[in-house]
């Protein structure tokens, strides 16, 4: 899939989102769950949700045991995040499994759904700049210097669409190959966070 579709999904959940701008939103994804398109959008219905919940959070007269409880869904939406993007990876594993690896061949930085993440936060990121570019009771300062902002983005966006598709050609052709990494989050895990172990 190439990023741009990628991104069209991700801007078609994000605008499904603010139909009712609200963290507690059932998500109707409209593609079938064996379609890598069904995974980008859950994956990106996820980080619109978080975006939201970080922006509740941050209320300085917040409630100190909704805050806690907010705090504990992000922590649980990090780990659905992770592990969404390792579903993404175990797709392009899939897709690319019959390539031959060219000698010579390098590894990226980072794995194509880690890329496809930050695509994902950066399409959140462009939309409510774009909001606040064109707030209406926002002075023309405010507006003028979110533009600024908003024009960065988009040379981000441009910029990082570009890389993952030429990432992709390159494991395609063989010079460049994958190799995931799980993420083994230690925090979440009741043998290896030692505060989790202790009230076993």
């Amino acid at each position: 899939m190439k990023s741009q579709e990628a991104y069209k999904i991700f801007e078609e959940s994000i605008l499904d989102y603010h139909k009712t701008d609200h963290v507690d939103t059932p998500m109707k994804n409209p593609y079938v769950k064996d379609d890598i398109k069904h995974l980008f959008y859950h994956k990106n219905w996820v980080d619109a949700v978080q975006w939201h919940l970080e922006d509740i959070i941050r209320d300085p007269e917040i409630n100190a045991e909704e805050a806690l409880k907010i705090k504990r869904r992000i922590d649980y939406s990090n780990q659905v995040r992770t592990d969404m993007v390792e579903y993404v990876d175990s797709y392009f594993l899939d897709v690319y499994k019959n390539v031959v690896i060219n000698s010579g061949a390098k590894i990226n930085t980072e794995s194509p759904a880690w890329a496809y993440d930050r695509l994902s936060i950066l399409a959140l990121k462009i939309y409510h700049m774009q909001e606040e570019a064109t707030r209406a009771d926002a002075s023309t300062e405010h507006k003028s210097a979110c533009q600024v902002k908003l024009n960065v983005l988009l040379e981000q966006q441009k910029d990082l669409t570009t890389a993952i598709d030429e990432l992709l050609e390159d494991i395609e052709k063989g010079d460049k190959y994958m190799k995931v990494y799980k993420q083994m989050k230690m925090y979440n895990d009741d043998d290896l966070n030692p505060v989790l172990r202790a009230r076993k």
